[in-house]
């Protein structure tokens, strides 16, 4: 495919064309001919900003057209959809447009790179915008950076957001979590330990900075092997510290002295123990 003006925005389908200069091309459609545009990467319902574009437009119409394109007898938006939609709240019959003929594959990069470039898109829709340049159009890091205005690092970092369980993607997805929470989390490297602590930083409503001392701490010094090392040989004990370690995402050590012993559950901060009196007491 041809990357010629790829993540120029407008200017990608109208080559040298300011929204400032487009009188000529611009025309007014029926609303009720346009459709949204079926590869439109936002999956959020609208929030107070749409409602503010909502009564903006009442106010002053339209300020930058939509472009469209022909499709079964109508049009087919390609850019400006939040506009479209939002005019469609505020009551507007008409929409001022541009009209060209472009295929689907150019649908879904402008509709991609025009929603990324305008800060549209929460961090799980950015990362699978990003996955879906990679994947349909056979953009490098580097290049759909370049797309973007972005750097590789970041597209890099956004797309591990992928990793994720799907709890943790949709509470992202949800702004329950920030980005930054996400990226902390993939330090985790046991799916279940991930799980619980994530739940912890919910409930607590925790920092990143916060959220990533926990990781760290309840990441260090937990694996089979130091329970094994420092705990007593017997299998069965061995097996319980594991499950203890697994359960409570921390360092757990057993020892024995006869019939008696000793199980040490170590915590890194203080909301660490809370969590982890939380755990014991429930």
């Amino acid at each position: 495919m041809a990357r010629r003006g790829l993540g120029r925005g407008l200017g990608a389908l109208i080559p040298g064309a300011d929204v400032e200069h487009l009188s000529g091309l611009v025309q007014d459609l029926d609303i009720a001919s346009l459709s949204p545009n079926p590869f439109q990467p936002r999956q959020g319902r609208p929030g107070p900003e749409f409602d503010e574009l909502v009564a903006s437009i009442r106010r002053h119409g339209i300020l930058q057209p939509v472009v469209a394109r022909p499709a079964n007898g109508a049009y087919q938006i390609v850019a400006g959809e939040r506009r479209f939609r939002a005019a469609q709240a505020a009551g507007l019959t008409t929409v001022p447009a541009v009209v060209r003929d472009i295929s689907d594959r150019e649908a879904l990069e402008v509709a991609l790179i025009e929603n990324i470039r305008r800060e549209d898109l929460n961090p799980m829709e950015r990362a699978r915008a990003y996955r879906r340049l990679g994947a349909e159009f056979g953009l490098t890091q580097e290049e759909i950076g370049e797309a973007v205005g972005g750097s590789r690092a970041s597209i890099s970092n956004t797309m591990r957001l992928l990793d994720l369980p799907e709890e943790v993607q949709l509470a992202i997805d949800q702004g329950r979590l920030t980005e930054g929470h996400g990226r902390a989390l993939l330090a985790v490297p046991d799916r279940r330990r991930l799980l619980q602590i994530w739940k912890h930083v919910e409930k607590r409503e925790l920092s990143v900075r916060e959220t990533e001392v926990m990781v760290k701490a309840a990441t260090k010094n937990v694996s089979r092997e130091t329970i094994t090392r420092r705990g007593p040989k017997d299998p069965l004990f061995t097996d319980l510290g594991a499950r203890l370690q697994d359960r409570y995402a921390t360092s757990v050590t057993i020892t024995t002295k006869g019939k008696k012993g000793t199980i040490q559950i170590n915590y890194y901060s203080a909301d660490d123990l809370e969590r982890l009196i939380d755990l014991l007491l429930r």
